[in-house]
């Protein structure tokens, strides 16, 4: 019986032998060293795409299919630890990436031009907490009654300079002519122009889109749901992953 030869696995052999490597993303063997990684093993670089890597990693790379994977499940109802296990990756690699993705996200709401003219818009506050329910976040949100869009919104105190700062991240537009619906809450008060608040009731229905809204956020953002073990440690990934969800919210509207 003819021995059958498995000239690929000689060639693997040689290679190692050699100390020959592949480029682990485009297969080049057009590699030089390139300094010592932090882990202390040799770093090598490809001149043919640019890509570093080590020989034998603990860490792989994250391909760009994953990536995308990952941004879509951070707009669900997931926590880290359900994301990383979905994917599945490490769950140090993915708390790096959204501190990193959080750390750069526009705190500015993108929305529609509009001219002047009509405008009605709804103002409401949320509780939430970041690491233990003493340390009280609210999200101050404003919203376009008849494009739905997120047109403003604000983390911190439930204050009149929260509320100020929310009527503030309005843009131009709004805040020269829009009328603003929000509960009694004393800080409307004190913060907006009293020509563009009026204070309404839940009965007359003039608050339901925002606090509508209000409960769209808490399903899809965990960090949001009450008696949940997915809530936040940092305030900046708690501000970074809201602001995610409103741009998301945004522009889905556009579409």
């Amino acid at each position: 019986m003819p021995l059958k030869i498995n000239y690929n696995k000689i060639i693997e052999i040689i290679k190692i032998g050699l100390n020959i490597m592949n480029c682990p993303k485009c297969e080049s063997s057009n590699i030089i060293k390139n300094g010592i990684a932090r882990s202390g093993k040799q770093n090598y670089r490809c001149h043919s795409c640019e890509c570093q890597f080590v020989e034998n990693p603990t860490h792989y790379h994250i391909s760009e299919e994953k990536i995308d994977l990952i941004e879509r499940l951070l707009l669900e109802r997931l926590s880290l630890a359900g994301i990383a296990r979905a994917v599945p990756i490490s769950e140090s690699w993915l708390q790096h990436y959204v501190n990193d993705k959080y750390k750069q996200i526009s705190k500015k709401v993108h929305v529609i031009s509009k001219k002047k003219g009509k405008i009605t818009i709804e103002c409401d506050e949320m509780w939430s907490f970041v690491m233990r329910k003493v340390n009280k976040v609210w999200i101050w949100l404003a919203i376009d009654c008849e494009t739905r869009e997120i047109v403003g919104a604000y983390m911190g105190k439930r204050d009149s300079v929260a509320a100020k700062a929310l009527w503030d991240s309005l843009p131009a537009v709004y805040r020269q002519c829009a009328v603003c619906y929000t509960d009694f809450w004393d800080a409307y008060k004190q913060a907006l122009p009293s020509k563009r608040h009026k204070a309404v009731g839940k009965e007359t229905g003039l608050t339901n889109h925002i606090e509508r809204f209000n409960n769209t956020v808490r399903q899809r953002v965990s960090r949001l749901v009450r008696k949940s073990l997915s809530f936040s440690k940092k305030i900046e990934n708690h501000i970074g992953a809201i602001w995610l969800f409103i741009h998301h919210y945004n522009s889905s509207i556009l579409k």
